[in-house]
């Protein structure tokens, strides 16, 4: 089964930690840890590969009828809302969001365990430009437009690159956007850089005349994390060990048949299989249970959003609930 919940659009409106807040934390975790969940309701987005290919191949349905749970789908066009409806017992679970977001969900308060994550993909992310723009380099967006979606982890990168090139937030015109709106307003001149991830970042470099101005490696790893809502972790950890299990399966999958990987997915995504496999070509899938020792950059995250104020309070990253597989 598969339903479609808000799109990102208002949510970007009314800001990252607003609407987390606004809409209150804990509806009902007190008559959740009374009953055991029968269902598992997992929110992804489109780049939400591994998860895609689970679902595309009904392996979740298949390797969770045993333990008596059904399992329904729920697309999001961001990670952030998708966290949102996560911690509002919208959902259960969350397929892979960039390292950005539980930032931004932890300084809202949400109640969430890091169930696994994506070993650093940093080049899978990008500043792109057109390819007749006269900029040249990080430093040259001092007082020009560009484009990104809120919290994504693109936001991150921007923030880095723009530090190493000795820039801060406030030199540049933000313009918060969804990738789809994104690359609207890029390919009509309405922004003067673009940063964005796969297969975004793919399909804009085969379909368009761009150039990457800089990208992750160096300074943002890009790590994506799967996350559950904590009363469903600590309810149902049996599902989550057939869900590390499966994602683990499916990210060397992914590795070892490229081709076979991008004909699955193309027609799911809409877009050619040649633009999938350089995208997935990018990305690690190497799936990983989480430790202390692999958070450190969501330290360096929380940090960098605070001294540009896009935090309202200084945040130990670390100081979250993590989930640790049986292997």
């Amino acid at each position: 089964m598969t339903t479609s919940l808000p799109s990102s659009r208002a949510f970007t409106r009314r800001g990252a930690l607003g609407a987390l807040a606004a809409l209150g934390l804990s509806a009902s975790a007190s008559s959740f840890a009374q009953t055991t969940p029968a269902t598992i309701r997992i929110g992804y987005q489109k780049s939400s590969t591994l998860i895609v290919v689970l679902k595309t191949q009904g392996t979740l349905e298949r390797r969770l009828a045993p333990l008596g749970v059904k399992v329904t789908w729920h697309e999001f066009t961001s990670g952030l809302p998708l966290l949102e409806a996560l911690n509002l017992d919208n959902l259960d679970f969350s397929a892979d969001v960039a390292d950005t977001v539980p930032v931004f969900a932890q300084a809202a308060g949400a109640k969430l365990t890091f169930v696994a994550q994506e070993a650093p993909s940093p080049s899978a992310q990008a500043i792109v430009v057109r390819a007749d723009s006269p900029i040249k380099t990080v430093a040259d967006l001092k007082g020009k437009k560009v484009g990104f979606a809120k919290a994504a982890g693109v936001h991150y990168l921007l923030i880095a690159a723009l530090a190493k090139a000795g820039l801060s937030f406030k030199d540049i015109e933000p313009a918060y956007l969804t990738p789809a709106d994104g690359r609207a307003a890029f390919e009509k001149g309405a922004i003067d850089a673009w940063v964005v991830w796969d297969p975004f970042l793919a399909a804009a470099q085969q379909q368009s005349s761009v150039r990457v101005l800089a990208d992750g490696t160096g300074i943002a790893s890009y790590q994506r994390y799967y996350l559950a809502a904590t009363r469903f972790a600590d309810a149902r950890p049996d599902v989550l060990e057939v869900l590390y299990a499966e994602l683990e399966k499916a990210g060397k999958w992914v590795k070892q048949s490229p081709k076979e990987a991008a004909a699955l997915l193309a027609p799911v995504w809409g877009i050619d299989a040649a633009i999938v496999e350089r995208a997935n070509s990018r990305r690690s899938y190497a799936v990983r249970a989480v430790a202390p020792d692999l958070l450190t950059e969501q330290q360096r995250i929380a940090d960098a959003f605070f001294a540009e104020k896009l935090l309202p309070k200084k945040l130990d990253a670390l100081d979250v609930a993590v989930f640790k597989p049986r292997a």
